[in-house]
């Protein structure tokens, strides 16, 4: 990854463990890091496999005060920033620096939904994994564990696709109309010359 002020990271189809080994180097290095759709997050492993982890790790709390034990996180964008917390040295004072520039969400809130967004091309599922494995989502892990969100994720995505897709629409439109005009244009020579001394040819 290129150094940036700030790195927007669409987490769909993208393996669990591979992206948070990727994205916690980068918060390490000084990145700031925005993962957005972390409920399309795949997991190796089928569903009934994640359940039996998932269930394992939900027994181990603390006895005497289960309320400072291990939190059991449900929501996707909470199980990926654990899994990223665990790749980073977040008791000091330079892994707890690390994951304040670290946010994770559900679908594509407002701020993030006009930026551009990026893969990490070694951690997708289809290059990384093989065709006939099994996996699954991690959103429908979370449903399976307790998260209610799912239903909202979907409705405000679908919303999200339609502005999207008319955003998309309108701005195709400018540059063709912008590109027509300025083939319809003619100049002389010595105005492109101008031009191109000025950078704009």
């Amino acid at each position: 990854m290129s150094f940036k002020e700030q790195i927007v990271v669409d987490c769909r189809g993208h393996l669990l463990g591979r992206l948070a080994s990727v994205l916690a180097k980068e918060l390490l290095n000084g990145q700031h890091v925005i993962c957005v759709r972390a409920e399309d997050i795949n997991i190796s492993g089928s569903l009934y496999r994640n359940k039996l982890k998932y269930a394992n790790f939900r027994r181990k709390h603390m006895n005497s005060n289960p309320k400072q034990g291990p939190l059991h996180y449900r929501s996707p964008s909470k199980i990926l920033w654990r899994t990223i917390r665990g790749m980073v040295p977040h008791k000091t004072a330079r892994g707890s620096a690390a994951l304040d520039r670290l946010k994770t969400f559900e679908g594509i809130p407002h701020p993030y939904d006009r930026k551009k967004r990026m893969v990490v091309p070694s951690c997708l599922k289809v290059l990384r994994l093989r065709p006939e494995r099994r996996f699954c989502r991690l959103g429908d892990l979370s449903q399976q564990v307790g998260w209610k969100h799912g239903a909202l994720i979907d409705r405000l995505e679908s919303q999200r696709k339609v502005k999207s897709a008319a955003f998309h629409k309108k701005k195709v439109a400018t540059l063709r109309a912008k590109s027509e005009a300025t083939r319809a244009v003619k100049l002389s020579s010595e105005q492109q010359q101008l031009l191109a001394a000025a950078g704009y040819a």
